[in-house]
């Protein structure tokens, strides 16, 4: 009977330690199906692009949680820090200068779509009203203030230094026949000064909440081959990880092309088949 009563107790406690290992093995396999990532992004489209993908990517096992910042300088700290894990707001050129400065490690995941970059003015309506000495508002970051000078030499209005391209800065200006003055603002702040100088370079993001788009309203663009594609970037450690490369393949899918066609035709091109 004493060795019967010693069975059953090692039996029952065979049967708690099986029972434990099977719950603990059920909670790992469910904890790892679960990916949580996190996105840095400022404005419209693409908060509202990673909105759309948001419930798709629950489809796939990843929580995207979309973080808004209010400037264009805490996306890049935030993924640089770990404190997200990709940002979705900037083109390369931006990105390779806050590596340069910053000694960062971020790189491009996906190129999203194309944004015309356009000259707005409330005060005129064609390049040619434009005055001798007009005061033109640029955005003040190196890749910024390149492109918006690029712009302004590839449609004839001043000739750059020889070479220099999309790192073009003020100095770089060796023929200003129309004596433009430059005031160099924070690329959140372009659309708040168009009132108070004669004419904004900006991105459609920025304009278009004045109700403006590069087809209808800009007094100059920039051509189509542009080095300046809205891309989702991530970090050197995290871009091959597969939720990086889910949210990649999601933000490049059918509904997104469908939506930026449907909404943002004016100015969105999607970069992507």
């Amino acid at each position: 009977m004493l060795a019967l009563l010693v069975a059953i107790v090692a039996g029952c406690g065979q049967n708690n330690n099986a029972d434990k290992q099977n719950n603990q093995a059920a909670n790992e396999g469910k904890d790892a199906q679960e990916v949580n990532l996190k996105v840095a992004v400022l404005i419209p489209p693409m908060s509202e692009i990673l909105e759309l993908v948001k419930p798709l990517l629950k489809q796939d096992g990843i929580n995207l949680e979309i973080v808004t910042l209010s400037d264009n300088v805490q996306p890049n700290t935030a993924l640089q820090h770990k404190e997200v894990d990709a940002n979705f707001f900037q083109h390369v050129p931006y990105m390779n200068d806050f590596n340069a400065t910053n000694k960062g490690t971020l790189v491009p995941v996906k190129a999203i779509y194309n944004a015309v970059y356009g000259g707005y003015s409330k005060k005129y309506k064609k390049i040619e009203d434009l005055p001798d000495g007009a005061t033109i508002a640029i955005a003040n970051d190196p890749s910024n203030i390149g492109r918006s000078l690029l712009m302004l030499e590839n449609n004839g209005l001043l000739k750059l230094k020889e070479g220099v391209g999309i790192k073009a800065t003020q100095a770089d200006i060796v023929d200003n026949p129309h004596k433009f003055k430059f005031q160099e603002v924070d690329l959140l702040m372009l659309a708040r000064v168009i009132d108070d100088v004669d004419m904004v370079l900006m991105t459609p993001a920025y304009a278009k909440p004045l109700g403006l788009t590069p087809k209808n309203d800009a007094l100059i663009t920039e051509g189509k081959d542009s080095d300046f594609v809205i891309t989702l970037v991530a970090r050197e450690d995290n871009v091959d990880s597969p939720a990086i490369q889910k949210l990649a393949e999601r933000m490049t899918g059918p509904e997104v092309k469908k939506f930026l066609d449907d909404n943002y035709s004016d100015i969105a091109l999607p970069a992507f088949e």
